[in-house]
């Protein structure tokens, strides 16, 4: 049986889900070992700057999202972000993302939130099919991005 639920309340899983993340988004972590990138995304869960909503299979970690302070360096002018979203390979498909995400929006509404940003490479049509606005595209490590928001 499948759920969605915070990282704090499975604090077991964080340094998985972050090695993760620092996997998959590698090219973002060039300059921060990942042992670094586990210390500051743990703090996160409590300091509120990488807040992380999971999904989980009985106790097996299947992927996350993260409501985040500040994810693009050179725009700190933005803010808050969504961040961090990941699926495993062996539970994609399946509605994860779209849940973890979704999530993350009716957290970050309830908080009295009111617009979202995230910045993608390769996943601008899977956001845009979600409500997602393409707000401008530009160049960042190496590869073209696009800058997107949702109105919550």
């Amino acid at each position: 049986m499948s759920r969605i639920d915070w990282l704090e309340n499975h604090m077991t899983h964080c340094d998985t889900m972050s090695a993760w993340v620092h996997a998959q988004f590698r090219y973002e972590f060039e300059d921060q070992p990942l042992a670094d990138w586990q210390r500051e995304f743990t703090a996160g869960q409590t300091n509120g700057k990488w807040r992380c909503l999971i999904a989980m299979d009985q106790d097996r970690l299947l992927g996350g999202a993260a409501l985040a302070r500040d994810d693009l360096a050179e725009r700190h002018d933005l803010g808050p972000w969504l961040a961090c979203v990941y699926v495993t390979p062996e539970a994609r498909g399946q509605g994860f993302a779209e849940q973890l995400i979704e999530g993350i929006c009716t957290h970050a509404k309830s908080i009295g939130i009111t617009k979202l940003y995230l910045h993608t490479h390769d996943r601008r049509d899977y956001y845009a099919k979600r409500g997602w606005i393409v707000e401008e595209q530009f160049e960042a490590w190496d590869k073209e991005q696009w800058l997107m928001t949702r109105l919550l």
